[in-house]
């Protein structure tokens, strides 16, 4: 029997793992979603309605305004020190001319040993995977669809083992479907395939009702995973340890991706991009003291200088959300005094990343 492993947050695999889940792991792998277009139509796709089905790119959470926009492609990188990229969509064969040109820019920037991989259905454009393997692709996964997994004869699959590439399957473990996978998997080790990776069915906003037509429930109060998901991918786990197939098979849990490989790459970005005020807590969000008023920004900086005698590196005028940053120490200790001259005075906690999402905003004085 080949052994298998348990790993982070429940995740589990047979070896061998491929580098891109090792790097992810670390948080070191830069998310670029090539475009929300996709010639297939799964059930399941997770993708927001912001991006599905337009023709949209983003760098982890910065989007990018045309695929010329290669700067804030390279400062991503830079900013979560990544080691790689995972290049995603919708389907990045369906602009396959970008998905090498994005290749060929990454690598030319960050050099050979910077791994990248991609994820596409092989429905459209399979017949160019030769073009963005030359670009310097180091692993390409392929999507098959449910309906294909117990009778496989995919020939862009077949094809691409034969190539300079690392050739991987990525599918959800979708529940009652285990002999199917189990049938692909099987497949998948006989034609030289290196790795499969089942992750764990999750809700999202655009496939909540298809995944609630079909029957699915979510597996407890504080996950949007699938009930079922996980048993079934450690089952398939389990029955390809004892077969020892070679091909390595890895379960993907939803706390995996949320709680390393998102928590891991958030910190890493908070780390470069923190100013001198703001606090990194333990998850990778940023704390900071903020205020705003109907005066305008340059006099309340002024009032903050000469009335308060505030260090002028201490205080950031933001104008994209109108509001004077600070450390939350110093606006404790003057929010009354702001508060008098009609200013609104608060504690925010927002994501690193490039959207800067709010998590939570505290009134002062409390």
């Amino acid at each position: 029997m080949k052994k298998f492993f348990k790993w982070l947050n429940d995740s589990s695999y047979t070896k061998p793992l491929s580098p891109a889940c090792k790097r992810c792991s670390d948080g070191s792998k830069m998310v670029v979603l090539i475009t929300g277009l996709c010639p297939a139509n799964c059930f399941y796709c997770p993708l927001s309605k912001e991006k599905l089905g337009k023709d949209r790119i983003f760098a982890d959470e910065w989007e990018l305004k045309d695929e010329n926009d290669t700067e804030k492609l390279i400062l991503e990188a830079q900013y979560i020190k990544a080691t790689g990229a995972g290049i995603t969509g919708g389907d990045p064969l369906a602009v396959w001319k970008r998905t090498k040109k994005y290749i060929q820019i990454l690598k030319d920037h960050f050099g050979t040993d910077f791994h990248i991989h991609l994820y596409t259905s092989g429905i459209k454009n399979s017949d160019r995977i030769e073009d963005i393997v030359s670009a310097g692709l180091d692993e390409i996964r392929f999507h098959p669809m449910p309906k294909n997994w117990k009778n496989m004869n995919d020939i862009a699959i077949k094809d691409s083992v034969n190539l300079d590439v690392d050739v991987a399957i990525e599918i959800p473990a979708i529940p009652d479907m285990e002999d199917d996978m189990f049938k692909l998997i099987t497949w998948a080790d006989q034609i030289g395939v290196k790795w499969i990776n089942l992750n764990e069915l999750e809700f999202s906003e655009t496939n909540a009702e298809k995944l609630i037509e079909k029957g699915f429930t979510v597996k407890d109060d504080l996950s949007s995973a699938v009930k079922g998901s996980q048993e079934t991918a450690y089952n398939a786990i389990k029955r390809a340890s004892e077969q020892e197939l070679d091909v390595g098979v890895h379960y993907c849990s939803s706390s995996f991706k949320d709680g390393i490989q998102l928590r891991n790459r958030i910190m890493r970005r908070a780390k470069s991009i923190a100013k001198e005020y703001e606090i990194i807590t333990e998850d990778g969000t940023i704390l900071k003291g903020i205020i705003t008023s109907k005066t305008s920004l340059d006099q309340i900086k002024k009032i903050l200088v000469e009335n308060f005698k505030i260090n002028d590196k201490q205080i950031f005028i933001n104008r994209t959300k109108n509001r004077i940053e600070l450390p939350i120490n110093v606006l404790e200790k003057i929010v009354i005094d702001l508060k008098k001259q009609g200013c609104e005075c608060f504690i925010v906690e927002e994501y690193p990343t490039a959207d800067q999402l709010e998590v939570e905003r505290i009134v002062l004085p409390q």
